[in-house]
């Protein structure tokens, strides 16, 4: 159908680059990658080894990536990675990293005299970055850029899954601000938005940053610990209550404070819920005892 000629120039047109890789790491042909967009020309790796054109570790993951493909005869599909400190030699290959898609299957016929594969690399550094914005604009909360009630919930039920089954304690304090809806009545509801924002910039200054901190809807907040015991959590939502009064009078000239709850996961606890609703009851008690408190539950 095709002259030997026109097959070249149509493997030769190909967007996304096309290698044939022995067994042992050789290129022994390359194809395509007319996509300037994306690519180099990589004809100047024919003949060449993966292990002189790679550091050691990257190279041997390739080989033993083309090693899986041979073993199971069937399309292998990786996702992964290559910037500049993969390169040998000063100055080669991007100073960032760029994704790819390798779709791996192999020969049914030898390569001069060796087992070997083609590997199309697509380049999918675009679309992953897509997906990231998508990711985080899904997860967290546009006013003050803390995470959402969805990504509080996943993060809660990972927590349980790993309290179930390796005892390592998580707690939760569950917050809000105190006579919130005077601030928005008296100052209008920019001022509210502000002391939002505020509050959000005082927990990422003042916890750790292992601490998940979300925005549980109006003026509620949740902080997640991992691997922290009550008493321990307590301490730190504290902290974080003894600060806000001082920074909303020194930045918002504004006098508020805030109330809380603290709890632990328990043995019982079957849904992440439950932790919610112990530390949830545990700020009803704070307001009740006259809030600017945190109580643990």
């Amino acid at each position: 159908m095709f002259t030997q000629q026109q097959l070249a120039s149509i493997l030769s047109s190909l967007p996304d680059p096309a290698f044939i890789l022995t067994r042992s790491g050789r290129y022994a042909a390359v194809f395509g990658g007319k996509d300037v967009r994306h690519y180099h020309d990589g004809s100047g790796l024919v003949g060449m080894s993966m292990f002189d054109v790679l550091k050691q570790e990257k190279a041997q993951w390739f080989a033993d990536e083309v090693a899986k493909a041979l073993r199971s005869r069937v399309l292998h599909i990786v996702e992964y990675q290559l910037c500049g400190s993969d390169v040998k030699g000063a100055g080669d290959g991007p100073d960032y990293a760029i994704s790819f898609e390798g779709r791996v299957q192999a020969l049914g016929f030898p390569v001069d005299g060796e087992d070997a594969v083609v590997w199309v690399a697509s380049n999918i550094t675009e679309k992953n970055e897509v997906q990231c914005k998508l990711r985080v604009l899904s997860e967290t909360d546009a006013l003050t850029g803390l995470y959402n009630r969805r990504k509080l919930i996943e993060t809660l039920d990972d927590r349980l899954a790993i309290f179930e089954r390796e005892r390592d304690q998580t707690s939760v304090l569950v917050f809000d601000l105190d006579n919130f809806k005077r601030l928005n009545d008296e100052m209008g509801h920019h001022a509210g938005d502000a002391a939002l924002v505020e509050i959000a910039r005082l927990c990422r200054q003042n916890l750790r940053q292992s601490d998940m901190i979300a925005r549980f809807g109006g003026d509620e907040f949740v902080v997640v610990m991992p691997g922290t015991r009550k008493p321990d959590a307590l301490e730190i939502a504290e902290q974080l209550r003894k600060n806000v009064p001082i920074t909303f009078r020194q930045n918002l000239r504004y006098e508020s404070t805030i109330s809380g709850g603290v709890s632990e996961f328990g043995l019982p606890d079957r849904l992440s819920s439950e932790i919610l609703k112990r530390a949830d009851e545990g700020l009803y008690l704070s307001k009740r005892a006259g809030r600017n408190r945190v109580s643990a539950l």
